[in-house]
């Protein structure tokens, strides 16, 4: 795997562990 394809795999996963934290935050405040 080249090094570029790493850096993509960490900044997709970012963006998805960041989309995730944000819904739980606003899932904390409704309720």
């Amino acid at each position: 795997m080249s090094t570029s394809a790493v850096i993509m795999l960490i900044f997709g996963l970012t963006i998805t562990w960041g989309g995730a934290a944000v819904c739980i935050s606003k899932a904390m405040k409704k309720s």
